[in-house]
């Protein structure tokens, strides 16, 4: 049994993918020490350049459809014009859905984080939809679907996106659930965090081990729940300094 779970602590894709999780709360709590304006340009560039990679992938994938579509004769009606640019906006090839996807997902993080920045870290339905609303309006600015009225079709398209987005975060709100157990390891959660061993949360929840128990804990119940012996001896280590903080209080 010791092998097996030395086997899986040596798992290359674990180990890229703790080191990835470890780079991405580095880069976060970097970017969280730059003045506003520093953080707000790295996050919209950072996800223009995800959501363009996205959208070439997609377009790849979908094909250029635009091609097929009809040339708008020259006296057509500006509204049915631009009902055909929208069409093409959303049909086009690669670099079309690269264009889109990078102005979308680009303008609604750096709004967001924006928006997280001058209210103190808050993200709620008022954030959600205002990053939507200048998500879908500087799309439809620079995909050029609002005909000759370009600010009347961005403002449509813009409250469009906010009521979509505004819609889906209550609806997301409504149905999340927090499982019933989390208070029960609360206590032993915060402890893994500490110790950077929260890959083992898993662990104590296969173990029953709740926060009740925690002042009971020793290695014969961490081997059980096949925490291997350098964690086991941290979490031992941080128990038995916490048991002696609190006899120390009272």
């Amino acid at each position: 049994m010791m092998q097996a779970t030395n086997k899986n602590d040596g798992n290359p894709i674990e180990m890229i993918q703790l080191k990835v999780k470890q780079l991405d709360k580095n880069v976060k709590l970097w970017l969280k020490k730059q003045p506003a304006a520093v953080e707000v340009a790295l996050v919209t560039a950072g996800s223009a350049v995800q959501g363009g990679a996205i959208g070439a992938l997609m377009g790849t994938f979908s094909g250029d459809v635009t091609s097929a579509m009809p040339t708008p004769p020259p006296g057509l009606n500006p509204e049915a014009a631009a009902s055909l640019q929208q069409a093409k906006a959303f049909a086009g090839g690669p670099m079309m859905q690269a264009r889109n996807f990078a102005v979308m997902t680009g303008v609604n993080a750096g709004i967001t984080c924006a928006m997280k920045r001058a209210r103190g870290g808050k993200e709620d339905l008022q954030t959600s939809a205002v990053a939507a609303f200048g998500s879908g309006a500087v799309f439809s600015a620079v995909s050029g679907m609002g005909g000759p009225n370009v600010l009347g079709n961005a403002l449509t398209t813009g409250f469009f996106f906010a009521l979509v987005q505004g819609g889906l975060y209550q609806v997301g709100k409504k149905f999340a659930k927090t499982p019933t157990e989390d208070k029960d390891y609360l206590r032993g959660k915060n402890m893994l965090q500490k110790l950077d061993l929260q890959k083992y949360e898993k662990n104590l929840r296969k173990g029953m081990l709740t926060d009740s128990t925690l002042h009971l804990v020793n290695d014969s119940a961490l081997r059980d729940v096949q925490i291997p012996p350098g964690p086991r001896l941290l979490i031992l280590d941080y128990l038995k300094k916490s048991d002696d903080a609190t006899r120390s209080s009272t």
